[in-house]
């Protein structure tokens, strides 16, 4: 690892993740991008050079892995592993070795469990200091995209944990045939995310990386935007689907709570969610209102074990002032998460010389979900 100090100030970059599944259309989405002026200041991150034509772009090869595009954004390959990718990136760029670059995205492979990448992202103590995971983008073919969807469980959870969902090859449905029953699918498996059409020219970058989950200008999240939590108030999945379909294993929902709950309080229940679903809690966002100062909410951001750093904001974004959390999950009832949070919001009362010694705290050994 190279890491280069961070300079005192810097904000985090910007990173995305494009995933979508075999024969999706993301590599053409990929290379339509790299032609736009907006993504000028953007490295592109992939996993072959030989999965994606952009030869007619380059018009200069710094060197064996960093390409630099007409376009003007760079574009690297993963070689081993994406920790040291992204690291190498960031070095050389504090370098001056590269151009500076203000955004980062990641095409990943066509059968990859989004999950696992998303982890890797947030869980490295260094990286986390210069990266933020801004969105997930996942393209789905309109043609195929059902029969994806029902037999293979990496595209469902591809399309689950999507911010942006783009929707490619509407334009080879035949007559009568539609996309409307593919996006109401998709919306069940995830109401929030905003689902594009590249067909009617909504697949731009400024609409398929500005999720609002981070503004280096600002320092903070839109939650407003971010959260979209009244999308999952009445998605809570209690429907009946095919079995073979997969999409009752993936539930996405939004939970909320008037009173206050305290920073011990707040850590012990998450402590208890990762402890026994870590691995099926997807993707976790929310804004909470503690006790000791619930004038200055704080964001939260998890996949599976792993958070990012929060984010305390100087106030409230809007004039709903209680803890709501946005879960995306596998095989967790919206009630056990309720009721869990419930208990400690209403029903506990915690000590906290027993739960605190210092003004820290963590989670599975980790410093930092709330400090």
């Amino acid at each position: 690892m190279n890491e280069t100090e961070p300079q005192p100030g810097r904000a985090p970059i910007p990173l995305s993740v494009l995933t979508g599944f075999l024969g999706s259309g993301k590599t053409t989405l990929l290379n339509a991008l790299l032609q736009d002026q907006a993504m000028g200041e953007t490295a592109v991150i992939i996993n072959e050079f030989g999965e994606i034509g952009i030869d007619h772009l380059l018009v200069e090869t710094a060197d064996e892995d960093i390409m630099e595009m007409s376009s003007g954004c760079l574009c690297c390959t993963i070689r081993g592993d994406l920790i040291d990718t992204l690291d190498n990136l960031v070095s050389r760029r504090d370098r001056g070795e590269v151009k500076a670059f203000e955004r980062v995205v990641i095409e990943t492979t066509g059968l990859a469990d989004p999950a696992p990448v998303l982890h890797t992202i947030m869980n490295h103590p260094y990286l986390v200091l210069r990266y933020r995971l801004e969105s997930v983008v996942t393209v789905v073919d309109a043609v195929n995209g059902m029969a994806t969807l029902d037999g293979h469980a990496e595209a469902v959870k591809q399309a689950a944990v999507a911010d942006r969902i783009v929707l490619s090859k509407t334009d080879l449905l035949t007559e009568g045939d539609g996309a409307q029953s593919l996006i109401a699918r998709l919306r069940m498996l995830n109401p929030a995310a905003r689902i594009l059409n590249v067909q009617d020219g909504e697949a731009h970058p400024d609409r398929l990386f500005d999720a609002g989950l981070y503004n280096p200008e600002t320092k903070s999240p839109d939650v407003s935007r971010w959260l979209a939590d009244e999308a999952y108030t009445d998605h809570d999945h209690h429907h009946h689907h095919d079995v073979n379909r997969h999409d009752d294993h993936i539930l996405a929902y939004s939970v909320a709570a008037d009173d206050a709950i305290s920073m011990n309080g707040f850590t012990l229940f998450m402590e208890l969610l990762q402890s026994y679903h870590g691995a099926n809690l997807l993707r976790v966002k929310g804004i909470v209102k503690l006790e000791e100062q619930p004038d200055k909410p704080v964001v939260i951001h998890g996949v599976q074990h792993v958070w990012h750093p929060p984010v305390e904001l100087d106030g409230w974004p809007d004039a709903d002032q209680r803890t709501r959390l946005v879960f995306i999950t596998r095989d967790i009832p919206k009630a056990e998460i309720e009721g869990l949070l419930k208990a400690f919001t209403e029903q506990l009362s915690l000590d906290k010389s027993a739960f605190q010694s210092d003004d820290s705290l963590s989670i599975n050994g980790r410093s930092g979900l709330l400090e």
